[in-house]
Order: C-alpha cells, then sequence, then structure tokens
C-alpha cells in the first residue's frame, strides 16, 4: 500500500506526514487494520525498540472540581459515584507511589483535581516529591496539577519533578463544546510554562467525545507543534452521570487506528496508552503495544485499570519488555535536547504529541465510515439503554482508600 509504504519511510526518518496522510490512516478499513499497526510498528520499533515504559498514577486529592470538562467525572456537578476526598498527606503519596514502582513503574504521576494549585498545594506537592524521592532517588516524577501560575512550575523543578502533564484534549476550534470554565489557551500557557522552566511537557489527547477526524488531526499536529516529549492518547470512559455518558464512539479497531496516526505524526516521541484502554481496546490491548511504548500501570484518576500483574504478563506474551530505570526513555537526540530545557529538537516543530490522566493523565459524533459513530444501530445496541456499565469500573482501591492498589 503506497500510503503506508510512504508513512513508513517518513516515520524512520523522524519526518513529519502531511494532514492528508494522517487523515488516510484513520480511513483505512479493518481490512487493512494489521497493515497498518505492522507499519507503525516499524516506526515505533526504530525509536524505541521492544521496550514499555510503565506509568504509575497517585491520585492526590480527588473529586470536587470547579471546573465543568464534559469528559470528567470529578467536574462541576458531576453525579458520577467516585471517590471524593482531600489532601493525602506525603506518606501517604510515597507509600501508594512505592507500590507502583514495585510492580515496575518508572514515572509516578501526581494528579489532583482542580483548576489549578495555590502556592500552599504548591508546598504540598514538593513535600510529596520529596518523600517519594527519599525512597527512590532515581524514579520519574511528573505532577498533573491543572492551570499553572507564574514560577510555580520553577517550584516544581526545583523540588525535583521532571515533568509536567496538561492535556490538550482536544481540537481548538471544538474545546469550547466541552469546557466553557476555561479556554484552549489556557491549556496552551500552562503547557508553555512548565516547558519554559525545563520540565519535561507531558501533553496529550482524548479520543471518543464526538469529534470528527479533522480534529483528531488538528490536536496531534498541535501537540506537536507545542513540544510534548510525551503523548498520552486518552479513549473516553463515558462515566455515569457526565454529559458525555453516552458517547460510546469506539471500537478496538477505531483506537488502533487513532494510536497509529499520532505514531506517524510524532515518530520519536513516548506515545502512552492512557484511560480506557481497557475499556475500548479489550482482548486487542496488546496490538496497541506494537504502536504506543508507554503505558500506565494498574489503575486510572477514578476508574479500575487492569490488574498491575495482568499488565505485565501481557507485555512479556506480546515479546515486549519492562523499560529499567537506567533506560533512556527516549531517542538521544531528542533526550540530548530535552535536558538542554528544549524539548523540540527541531526549532519548534518537532515535538510530540499525557493521565493520567493523565494524565491525565485522568484522565468522541461525527466520524469517518470506518468508525461506528453513536446513533448507529450497531452503537445503539452495543449501548442499550443506557451506559455500558459493565465496562466501567469505578476505582474504590488504591490511595484514598484502604483497600491495597492492583500493581
Amino acid at each position: 500500500m503506497d500510503l503506508l509504504d510512504t508513512l513508513t519511510a517518513k516515520g524512520l526518518r523522524g519526518d513529519v506526514p502531511t494532514r492528508e496522510e494522517a487523515l488516510a490512516v484513520l480511513a483505512t478499513t479493518d481490512d487493512e487494520l494489521l497493515d497498518v499497526v505492522a507499519a507503525a510498528g516499524r516506526v515505533r520499533r526504530q525509536w524505541f525498540g521492544r521496550r514499555v515504559k510503565l506509568n504509575y498514577l497517585v491520585n492526590l486529592k480527588s473529586g470536587l472540581c470547579p471546573e465543568d470538562c464534559s469528559y470528567c467525572s470529578q467536574r462541576l456537578g458531576s453525579k458520577a459515584e467516585i471517590l471524593k476526598y482531600t489532601w493525602l498527606k506525603p506518606d501517604q503519596a510515597a507509600d501508594a507511589a512505592r507500590a507502583g514502582v514495585s510492580g515496575g513503574a518508572k514515572r509516578v504521576c501526581l494528579v489532583a483535581s482542580g483548576r489549578g494549585p495555590t502556592d500552599r498545594d504548591i508546598d504540598r506537592v514538593t513535600d510529596t516529591i520529596a518523600a517519594i524521592k527519599d525512597a527512590d532517588p532515581a524514579v520519574e516524577i511528573c505532577a498533573c496539577l491543572g492551570l499553572l501560575s507564574d514560577n510555580q512550575a520553577e517550584r516544581l523543578k526545583a523540588a525535583g519533578a521532571d515533568a509536567y502533564n496538561h492535556n490538550l484534549n482536544t481540537s481548538e476550534g471544538t474545546y469550547g463544546g466541552i469546557t466553557t470554565t476555561h479556554t484552549y489557551a489556557d491549556r496552551v500557557d500552562t503547557v508553555q510554562k512548565a516547558h519554559g522552566a525545563g520540565l519535561s511537557a507531558c501533553s496529550g489527547l482524548i479520543a471518543g467525545m464526538g469529534e470528527t477526524d479533522e480534529d483528531l488531526v488538528d490536536v496531534v499536529f498541535a501537540l506537536r507543534e507545542l513540544g510534548s516529549d510525551s503523548v498520552p492518547v486518552n479513549f473516553l470512559i463515558p462515566f455515569e452521570g457526565t454529559p458525555l455518558a453516552k458517547e460510546w464512539n469506539l471500537t478496538p479497531q477505531r483506537c488502533l487506528r487513532i494510536l497509529a496516526m499520532v505514531r506517524f505524526v510524532c515518530p520519536d516521541v513516548e506515545v502512552r496508552i492512557a484511560g480506557g484502554r481497557e475499556v475500548h481496546l479489550r482482548s486487542m490491548q496488546p496490538l496497541g503495544l506494537h504502536i504506543a511504548n508507554s503505558i500506565f500501570l494498574g489503575d486510572y484518576l477514578t476508574s479500575e485499570g487492569q490488574a498491575g500483574q495482568a499488565d505485565l504478563d501481557m507485555i512479556k506474551d506480546a515479546g515486549f519488555e519492562v523499560e529499567g530505570a537506567g533506560e533512556a526513555t527516549l531517542p538521544r537526540h531528542r533526550s540530548d535536547v530535552a535536558a538542554a530545557g528544549d524539548s523540540c529538537g527541531t526549532g519548534g516543530g518537532c515535538g510530540p504529541c499525557g493521565g493520567h490522566g493523565a494524565a491525565t493523565t485522568g484522565c468522541g459524533g461525527t466520524v469517518d465510515e470506518a468508525a461506528e459513530p453513536a446513533g448507529t444501530e450497531e452503537a445503539a445496541e452495543a449501548a442499550g439503554d443506557g451506559l455500558r456499565s459493565d465496562l466501567v469500573r469505578v476505582r474504590r482501591r488504591g490511595a484514598g482508600t484502604e483497600l491495597a492498589p492492583n500493581a
């Protein structure tokens, strides 16, 4: 297939595809899917070998957020039955982090709900970073605390944080349709503040919120321009009690095409399968490892993930290996630039494309014909009369609970 040959050749060189080529990846058919995965896999192995970086989320403060992000179970007015608690103490957070590190996690992502941290909150997080680093100086720390004010990124960097996560989530043109309490520009500003302070920029997207293929390509190219070193790809978990509760727009095949598109646009960047992996990729998760080089181990912010040992078994069975603490994640040409304080090695355009949901960290419409948009008979049949709650497991263990985490 000419398209995949072209994309593979560009990816092996570290070159960027055109927007039309990126859109064409999302428009491929299910008959072409394994060819798409194989082509993206060649690019992934060129820059990252068969290593899989493990990341672990610690939810420092859960729920009760004043922002109205439609996708979030912690949003203002959310009726999702999630855990709600105020700040964990540093020793509690360090205990939670230890569980992830003992399972093989190389990076610990410290996440707190809210619009953004106060200076007192930054003090809390710096104390938590110290507690975690005292136990394991080699562990990477990524903070995800919302919108940053001036000098806060510098304080986190001085305290020992290695990275900051703040996802763009969707395209600038559609951002106002999912959030009204802050803007797309606010998010860009926070990533730039983190980047400017010398923190590795981690920023990604959420797929499945009703966006078009053009929206997906727009946000991935924007992430590249922004200069993120890692790109978390979240797949919407439609929590009951949120405005997007019925947005079941994703199939495993659609998710793999999205991951492949991100890999082709960001060939030498850490691409992470983040929230929603278990819900949407399901039995096809191992194929995702052939495209992405990073996953979260265990639970997410407000939903339960696959058991940590199951993640480790999956990595081994698929022929991959866990990335060690002493191994550099990024290729040398990127890691050298990142160490110098500029994540983008080509004058601002190289970047990447971040949660747990982290980030998002955490942490779907019109789609192409190869996907299954909400409203079709197939989607209606799959969703039944309500949310597919059998696929969504609200987190009831780990940090903030009396139950041990699953890593």
